[in-house]
């Protein structure tokens, strides 16, 4: 919801009664949390991993525009 501040409203009201928008919504958590991580990381060569998680967050982030619609 903090990414997302023109959606909060409904992003509010539907990860309150729909399960699936609610578990991508964790899905998004997870997966910014790990590459937050893996971004902070000294020294981390794993720049596969790192793109891996920036177009997973991405394609999240667009399923969860796209159920707010």
């Amino acid at each position: 919801m903090l990414k997302m501040p023109a959606l909060r409203g409904r992003l509010q009201i539907l990860s309150a009664t729909d399960p699936d928008l609610l578990s991508l919504c964790g899905a998004f958590e997870d997966a910014s949390s790990m590459l937050e991580r893996l971004r902070m990381k000294k020294g981390n060569m794993n720049h596969a991993a790192i793109a891996e998680y920036e177009e997973l967050c991405v394609e999240l982030e667009n399923d969860i525009i796209r159920m707010c619609q």
